[in-house]
C-alpha cells in the first residue's frame, strides 16, 4: 500500500478523499505482459474504487527487468491512474 496525495472519488452518493493506493498482480505472462487489480482507500481504509489495469510493451520490459519491480509497478500504475504517491 502506498500513500497518495488526496483524490476526490464519488462513493455511494458522497464525495470522499482516497489517500492509499494499492496494486496487486492477478496475471503476469512473463513475457510480454502483467494485469494488476488496483483500489483506492480512504484514510479509514474503506475501499471506494477498484478495478483493473494492464501492463504491455516497453512498461512490462522495463518492470519485468528492473532492478526494484515493485517499485515501477506502483509508480506505472500510479501514473496511469493520473495518482501521485507521497
Amino acid at each position: 500500500m502506498k500513500q497518495i496525495q488526496p483524490v476526490s472519488i464519488w462513493y455511494n452518493g458522497i464525495m470522499l478523499q482516497a489517500t492509499i493506493f494499492n496494486m496487486t498482480s492477478i496475471s503476469d505472462n512473463l513475457s510480454t505482459s502483467a494485469t494488476f487489480y488496483y483500489q483506492l482507500y480512504t484514510d479509514i481504509s474503506q475501499q471506494i474504487a477498484e478495478g483493473n489495469i494492464t501492463m504491455t510493451d516497453f512498461d512490462y520490459q522495463a518492470y519485468s527487468t528492473g532492478p526494484d519491480s515493485n517499485s515501477y509497478a506502483y509508480q506505472w500504475g500510479a501514473t496511469q491512474l493520473n495518482l501521485t504517491i507521497i
